[in-house]
């Protein structure tokens, strides 16, 4: 199979099509309509075999999350997803494993009503490249740079599952199996939290998607603000898989460190906070408070049933360490 063959079988349509689509697959561009009065956001990830996800994992997992985790960054943008184009990096042809992956594409694009209007098919080691699109009305976007002194810190849902799925497999950690398999899921199939995104346009003053781990991600939020946040370590929401499998002081490095989460993290109004939770729950989502902006120039501090608690901590970051 060549790589027109594999676009045709596998690609060009199969999914939804959306009415803004004037040209998909098939042609050297395609050619979409933004809604009046909306601005496009748009987010690129790449994921690659060995450092984003292990060599071994199901293809039809692999294909949900290579979209989901660029849904996740339209998601905290308060953005509409629409579109996405797909780069595929492939070191051969197998066509059962094709057909798993790009299921699990289709799949998750359908659930929240993206089309797949082109890309790229490559012969190489794996990896996947998805450049998603999704459109805001104009000046309701949430960014990382809004927080401001006062407001209130939150997150979207139950913290460090997927770092403990990833350490579970490295270090042979042992966990009961219902709740290895509550871990794994929330690793290969993370949800973007796209509904909620939308929810918290006006109400967030800023936000961002966990991918590299709470500290990490909340300093993104404090650095681009210029302000500095309190977090109440006991306040961060944690699985019932993570409480059952290790204690306290061993849950910390997951929750406060590690990425792949995809929860959103944001910053609310105290004016804005009574209304969240209502707005949310229609949704699912719960609002969980976790702290408080406070001002200074992008320091955590880290309280502990009231006491300052002191933590190293380093989210995950490219090029931070030699792979040679």
């Amino acid at each position: 199979m060549k790589e027109f063959e594999l676009i045709n079988r596998y690609f060009k349509g199969r999914g939804i099509t959306r009415r803004d689509v004037n040209l998909g697959i098939g042609d050297d561009c395609a050619l979409v309509t933004v809604p009046q009065n909306c601005q496009l956001a748009i987010t690129t990830d790449t994921l690659v075999a060995g450092v984003h996800f292990f060599d071994d994992i199901e293809p039809r997992a692999l294909g949900h999350r290579a979209l989901a985790v660029n849904l996740s960054d339209l998601a905290a943008m308060g953005a509409e997803p629409t579109w996405v184009s797909i780069a595929l990096t492939l070191p051969s042809i197998d066509q059962q494993w094709i057909e798993e992956l790009t299921d699990g594409m289709h799949e998750i694009a359908e659930y929240f009503n993206v089309q797949i209007i082109g890309g790229d098919t490559t012969q190489g080691p794996l990896s996947i490249t998805i450049c998603a699109k999704g459109t805001v009305p104009e000046g309701t976007a949430l960014c990382r740079n809004g927080a401001k002194v006062g407001d209130w810190i939150f997150v979207t849902g139950p913290l460090g599952d997927a770092g403990l799925a990833i350490e579970s497999r490295k270090q042979g950690l042992t966990i009961e199996p219902e709740h290895l398999k509550h871990i794994k899921k929330r690793l290969n199939f993370p949800t973007p939290r796209v509904a909620a995104g939308q929810v918290l346009r006006g109400l967030a003053s800023s936000a961002i998607d966990i991918s590299d781990g709470l500290l990490a991600d909340l300093g993104h939020i404090l650095n681009m603000s210029q302000v500095s946040a309190t977090v109440n370590i006991e306040s961060i929401p944690t699985s019932d898989a993570m409480k059952a499998s290790l204690g306290f002081e061993q849950q910390l490095p997951f929750i406060l460190n590690y990425g792949d989460d995809y929860e959103l993290l944001y910053t609310v109004p105290d004016s804005n906070k009574s209304m969240l939770d209502v707005k949310l729950r229609q949704y699912g989502v719960e609002a969980i408070c976790i702290g408080q902006i406070k001002s200074g120039e992008g320091q955590i501090d880290l309280l502990h049933k009231g006491e300052k608690f002191t933590f190293k901590h380093q989210g995950f970051e490219h090029f931070s360490k030699d792979l040679s």
